[in-house]
């Protein structure tokens, strides 16, 4: 008997802010590449993340979580890599959270283009009730047409491997595009910046604007040591002083925190050094975004 062909295709997860994008990669991937935090939208750009099985390899593209409420600069600039990476996947997969379904939501589905493999992947089944789980997924299931509808539950690695199976079915017939043991093609200059974001707003929560955000100002690898310098940009005097923190201490807190994730995922030393600089009103400065990676 001939074995199963291998498959591999890309899978896009779309979704409002805060439905667990970004945690359902990384639980799926069983290796953290995507930051998360309580804070809406910390996913700002589209980033890969690799699984590769015998049977198939599953390319995952996390999105920011796209924007209704707010219109400027750097919330156009997300909308557009949301939209930008709809067009070059084989599966789209809108992540919605269990009990809860709204105009945004809706939003979400009318991006998905017509003819294109489209899951439904209900998050967050372990905080509603079990007894209400279906009444929801059969509403939902009345708004588009789904080729499936997958409850799972990201944190608690519930229904993971149920939705993999599906996904496979779907994937194109063809070899692996990447390495077995590549988990994504996005670069560790650009993982650098992420990890330090994801503590900025792990650590400064509420405190910290959501304007907040880090550029890598140098990156060089010398004899496995990898030596960063990033600032963290923001756009007023007091937003600085609240990242510093009295005598330095919470700066060196964030750092070192992004640090040690940095030298679990590159696989060596980091020395990094960090400072904080005030640009006022980039977020709304289309050269600046562009300066900031944000074409």
């Amino acid at each position: 008997m001939d074995p199963s062909p291998f498959r591999c295709g890309t899978i896009a997860l779309i979704g409002r802010p805060n439905v667990g994008k970004s945690t359902l990669q990384n639980a799926l991937l069983g290796q953290k590449i995507s930051i998360t935090s309580r804070k809406p939208q910390t996913t700002r750009r589209s980033l890969r993340g690799v699984l590769t099985t015998a049977t198939a390899q599953f390319v995952f593209v996390d999105t920011p979580g796209f924007q209704t409420k707010h219109r400027g600069g750097l919330n156009r600039a997300m909308n557009r890599s949301v939209r930008s990476a709809l067009g070059t996947v084989d599966v789209i997969a809108v992540v919605m959270e269990a009990g809860r379904f709204g105009a945004e939501d809706r939003v979400v589905l009318k991006l998905v283009p017509p003819g294109i493999t489209l899951f439904l992947v209900v998050n967050k089944i372990d905080v509603v009730e079990s007894a209400r789980l279906p009444a929801f997924l059969q509403k939902i299931a009345g708004e588009t047409r789904f080729d499936e509808i997958v409850p799972v539950s990201a944190r608690r690695r519930k229904g993971l491997d149920e939705l993999l199976r599906s996904l496979e079915r779907y994937l194109p017939e063809q070899p692996a595009v990447y390495s077995a043991d590549d988990i994504t093609d996005t670069n560790e200059r650009l993982l650098a910046a992420e990890f330090i974001r994801e503590k900025l707003f792990r650590y400064l929560g509420e405190e910290l604007p959501y304007s907040a955000d880090v550029e890598i100002e140098k990156f060089e690898e010398v004899r496995g040591v990898r030596r960063i310098h990033a600032s963290i940009v923001v756009e007023k005097d007091g937003h600085k002083a609240i990242v510093i923190g009295a005598g330095g201490a919470k700066l060196k807190e964030i750092a070192m925190a992004a640090r040690l994730d940095m030298e679990k995922l590159f696989g060596g030393k980091v020395y990094l050094e960090t400072w904080v600089r005030v640009r006022g009103g980039w977020t709304d400065d289309e050269a600046a975004l562009r300066r900031m990676g944000y074409g």
